[in-house]
């Protein structure tokens, strides 16, 4: 008898440990549309290369009373196929579908917005 309580409080604190771990690590928070120009689109890392960009959105945004900023959307992105239209897309204006997670995981990014496709690209005109 004790040690089938000890088996079920042992199995259910495993599965609140991965429920927990899946909450923070691998839920989806939020998803939706960014829209700006691609500022710069980067494979980098030590051990876990990953795509990091910036995406420059039109607009200003102020944190401090009399200064002006503009508003940055820095992103990671997993697939090797959005990575290489982001490329292909340097400097043009983009809109971008992004899931926004809790945490950050090594080998997805350093950013909790994570870039899954791109809408759509055009050519900022000067």
């Amino acid at each position: 008898m004790k040690r089938k309580t000890i088996t079920i409080i042992s199995l259910v604190v495993l599965l609140l440990i991965i429920g927990i771990f899946y909450y923070r690590y691998y839920f989806v928070f939020g998803e939706g549309v960014k829209a700006g120009q691609l500022n710069y689109f980067v494979k980098k890392g030590y051990m876990f290369k990953t795509y990091e960009g910036k995406l420059i959105q039109s607009g200003i945004k102020t944190q401090v009373a009399g200064t002006i900023e503009s508003n940055e959307f820095m992103f990671s992105v997993t697939s090797k196929s959005v990575a290489e239209k982001l490329n292909a897309h340097a400097g043009s204006f983009l809109e971008l579908h992004y899931r926004e997670y809790l945490h950050t995981l090594p080998w997805r990014g350093v950013s909790v917005f994570v870039v899954d496709s791109i809408l759509s690209a055009a050519p900022v005109n000067k």
